[in-house]
């Protein structure tokens, strides 16, 4: 099958599932509740999800367990773009192609339906020992694990810290070095894409060495990834980003195109990806999909 469409029929069954947890708008706090669908079903690329899902089949996981985690890691995944959105951080009206959630409940709802998306989502992930067997105590171990690797690439130790030096470094308009800009997107990006696919890779079973070889390549990716997002941000259209273009140069913020140039970036896209296919040919299982859609996520061009 082709890759888009075999891609597309991935993100719809993904996108069923995280839509299958989200809350029923009703209840004196509904307000909120509106906020949260709102800002979840805007759309995206479900990447996170799709990740960990990829990487649990990839080492022979089977059963619905992942599935609450998926949702659970788009739920913050998707907090942490309603609060970028907001005037104190980047102040954005646009987000995949229709107005920030700020912008349609207010700036007070959209503060909450952040802090509701990343509450709800680790209640939501907690829900995964629902699906563990009587005295299946390996796995319930394994979602203890997968919960302390969800906890920590979200919070200070993952994409919050990246968050705080990134915000930080724009408002002392810092001069940033390459480690600290490396620093900034291994966790403000890296950390998301690596506990997806390690979260993925821990519920299926998978041995210590293999899940550090798929935090590397998920770091690599990660990495790309953000990269790949300056070029965009210089060289892509508002149409196919679906947000407006120019929003880093707007907000004074350093990324590896303005510290090294467009050209740099694309080779360093180039070079950590290959590095990131040539681990994952280590890894077991049917690996073809996997292969395609990490070139496609640094090769995307919105």
């Amino acid at each position: 099958m082709n890759f888009n469409v075999l891609l597309q029929d991935k993100v719809n069954e993904v996108d069923d599932i995280v839509k299958s947890f989200l809350p029923e708008e009703k209840g004196y706090q509904q307000t909120v509740l509106k906020a949260m669908n709102y800002s979840v079903l805007a759309g995206g690329k479900r990447l996170r999800p799709l990740l960990m899902q990829e990487v649990f089949k990839l080492f022979s996981g089977n059963g619905k367990v992942v599935c609450p985690f998926m949702a659970a890691m788009e739920m913050i995944h998707t907090y942490s773009l309603v609060h970028d959105d907001l005037p104190a951080m980047d102040n954005d009206e646009y987000r995949r192609g229709r107005k920030t959630t700020h912008v349609v409940f207010g700036e007070a709802m959209g503060i909450l339906a952040g802090d509701a998306l990343l509450n709800y989502a680790y209640e939501t992930a907690i829900g995964a020992f629902s699906y563990v067997g009587s005295g299946d105590s390996a796995q319930t171990g394994r979602i203890i694990s997968a919960l302390k690797v969800l906890g920590r690439k979200a919070g200070i130790y993952g994409m919050v810290g990246g968050q705080v030096k990134d915000v930080e470094a724009t408002e002392n308009n810092e001069q940033i070095d390459k480690d600290t800009l490396q620093f900034i997107y291994n966790l403000k990006t890296g950390a998301l894409l690596e506990g997806s696919m390690v979260i993925g890779a821990i519920l299926a079973g998978a041995s210590d060495e293999d899940i550090k070889k798929t935090e590397n390549i998920a770091s690599k990716i990660g990495m790309a990834f953000q990269i790949q997002d300056d070029i965009l941000d210089v060289i892509g259209s508002a149409e196919a980003l679906g947000k407006p273009i120019g929003s880093d140069d707007k907000n004074n913020k350093a990324t590896y195109v303005s510290l090294y140039g467009l050209e740099n970036a694309k080779a360093e896209v180039v070079r950590l990806t290959n590095e990131a296919i040539d681990l994952l040919k280590d890894l077991p299982g049917e690996k073809d999909f996997l292969k395609e859609l990490l070139l496609w996520l640094v090769n995307r061009e919105k």
